[in-house]
């Protein structure tokens, strides 16, 4: 009887974890879970939030430098841009299906406020753990690799900015790494630092101009931009939170393939205060 006692309080705490998890971001608080209640479940990869009433704001003076602690961004929705068939229309996004499990948010990203005398901000990302590798699925069956980040975020937000409230907004662009290393090896063992220099399959044809894009590997940063809206602000922890929408290239092989607009919705947290 007391074997049978421990097995079904075993699974109603099983029972009620999975819940927590499976209820939404929105309703679990990791700060009141312990690691046991967190491992194995996807909890990790949600951001923490604030109550819906945070509507406060704020202050800023212009003499003063900020830091931005613990920012999250937790990934919601993905879109990839796509040709249409009738060359008469526009190309649009198309939502995708995540693939990767439980390592898409970015956690832990620093980042520096600096006000100017007319009131711009000027929010630049220092460090963090600021990219993740994730694949999305299109409704065709394509699988569109892509790494997102948010590295060396540099935007501002408009004029007039006394404070930061539900109605500030940041934008500007940041430098999107390529998604392989210079190490990395693709099918036919090629690679830019190791490997072959062209298919051994194919020896015959390894100055052929139709391989020469999968033959000549290159590493290259390109550029992608990002929206962050604030929402909500409780100025007694500094906490604010809100959406962004970011734009990026995916991978592109080593450049053996041309890139895909990549567009990424999702909601964000962070600490905001005086620099020491």
């Amino acid at each position: 009887m007391r074997y049978r006692a421990v097995i079904s309080m075993f699974l109603a705490l099983c029972l009620g974890v999975l819940t927590a998890c499976s209820s939404g971001s929105d309703s679990v608080d990791k700060r009141s879970l312990t690691y046991d209640d967190i491992l194995n479940t996807g909890i990790a990869n949600s951001c923490l939030d604030i109550p819906e009433t945070s509507r406060g704001s704020i202050a800023i003076d212009s003499n003063t430098k900020y830091v931005v602690k613990d920012l999250c961004l937790e990934p919601r929705e993905y879109f990839v841009k796509e040709e249409p068939v009738n060359k008469r229309q526009k190309a649009e996004f198309i939502q995708g299906k995540l693939l990767t499990r439980y390592t898409s948010s970015l956690e832990q990203i620093r980042a520096e406020i600096s006000p100017s005398n007319d009131g711009v901000l000027t929010f630049k990302e220092t460090d963090g753990i600021d990219f993740q590798p994730v694949t999305v699925l299109l409704p065709g069956g394509e699988e569109v690799p892509f790494l997102f980040t948010i590295k060396n975020l540099l935007a501002t937000t408009e004029s007039g900015q006394t404070a930061i409230n539900s109605s500030t907004d940041f934008a500007g662009k940041f430098n999107v790494p390529s998604y392989r290393g210079q190490v990395f090896l693709d099918p036919k063992g090629r690679s830019i630092a190791s490997g072959y220099d062209n298919a051994v399959a194919l020896p015959a044809r390894a100055d052929d101009s139709d391989f020469t894009r999968a033959n000549v590997k290159e590493y290259v940063a390109r550029d992608g931009e990002m929206s962050l809206s604030v929402t909500k602000v409780d100025p007694e922890t500094g906490e604010i939170a809100g959406v962004f929408e970011s734009e990026q290239p995916s991978a592109t092989d080593l450049g053996a393939e041309d890139p895909e607009d990549v567009k990424v919705r999702g909601v964000f947290y962070a600490r905001v205060e005086p620099a020491a």
